[in-house]
């Protein structure tokens, strides 16, 4: 069994696995771009209290499940989403919808992904990919950050689907309900709101480790990590940064370019010159992320190690959150 489908490629996974899902759906103005700032997928939180791989848990994006459900809300279209806490009831259900013809998204964690190379596999549990058919005993899988299609034995994914630790997936799926037609004043109504919701959690949400606060927050902390960790363990945590803004799917400066072409096309539904120019400040973001990432690996890697070295990527973090606090702002003063 096997749906009619085409692999789409992505910078992000659940942005591809929600374009692909929504595509099947019959809605195919939703680009990689469009998906994730309707679904006001730009975030950033860290959380020291929470450890990822021996770190403080950071994300550079919104919670997993959240820009497909907010996209597919935000354009009328109804969704199911199911976990399960047997392993034998979500192969059932997922082999029911292949049955049918469905495809469907499934979150999974990535240490396991055999398709994966191995410095790749990390404990991270929020990874999405498609399930498209079943051959014997293998799955036919489409990872948007793949190039090509691949598969995945009956074990193998369960195995990711079940995997455990932080955001166990529980064998989640989701997928559209039906097929819907969608008009492009749908689109603008969307549009509209994923802005003014992500210029809420960047500027808005109370505390200090989320959004354009959470950005500062880090930047403080960095400045004393090697005086209060130590120069071995800051190293480890300066590393879970960058990991998790380059490598792990929680997007860090590339969502910040991924945001500045969302505005670019926001400004074909909504031809208003600041989205242009606001787009050029989502841009620089990201490539002083990027900066800041270069900087960190060094530090890691042995090659820099005083504490003006820290400071250094601090201090990318202090612009960082400036110009991103500048871009929401403006955004939140767009007369629509």
């Amino acid at each position: 069994m096997k749906a009619d489908f085409k692999h789409i490629q992505a910078a992000h996974c659940e942005n591809g696995v929600t374009v692909n899902l929504l595509g099947q759906a019959g809605v195919k103005q939703i680009t990689e771009p469009l998906a994730f700032g309707i679904g006001s997928g730009l975030f950033y939180i860290y959380i020291p209290l929470l450890k990822i791989n021996n770190g403080p848990a950071i994300a550079f994006r919104t919670m997993p499940g959240l820009i497909f459900k907010r996209t597919s809300k935000a354009l009328g279209i109804p969704v199911v989403r199911k976990t399960f806490s047997s392993k034998e009831k979500a192969r059932q259900f997922l082999d029911q919808q292949l049955a049918e013809g469905g495809v469907v998204g499934c979150q999974v964690g990535v240490y396991f992904l055999t398709y994966f190379p191995k410095e790749y596999r990390f404990h991270f549990n929020a990874h999405n990919i498609i399930v498209y058919g079943k051959e014997n005993d293998h799955y036919l899988i489409s990872d948007p950050v793949m190039e090509t299609v691949t598969s995945l034995s009956d074990y193998e994914l369960e195995r990711v689907r079940f995997a455990k630790g932080a955001l166990a997936p529980k064998g989640q799926i989701y997928f559209a309900k039906k097929a819907v037609t969608v008009a492009d004043e749908q689109i603008r109504k969307a549009v509209k709101s994923g802005i003014k919701r992500n210029v809420r959690d960047m500027l808005h949400i109370p505390g200090n480790i989320a959004g354009v606060s959470g950005i500062k927050y880090t930047a403080n902390k960095i400045k004393k990590w090697r005086d209060n960790l130590g120069l071995e363990k800051s190293k480890l945590y300066l590393a879970q940064l960058v990991r998790m803004q380059e490598e792990i799917g929680t997007g860090g400066g590339g969502f910040r370019y991924i945001y500045g072409a969302f505005l670019q096309e926001a400004y074909q539904y909504f031809p208003k010159d600041e989205l242009l120019e606001i787009s050029k400040m989502f841009t620089k973001s990201g490539d002083l992320w990027r900066d800041a990432a270069v900087q960190s690996a060094g530090i890691y890697k042995g090659r820099l190690s005083s504490q003006e070295d820290f400071n250094t990527v601090s201090n990318y973090l202090y612009e960082i959150a400036e110009i991103e606090k500048q871009a929401f702002t403006a955004l939140s003063k767009i007369k629509w």
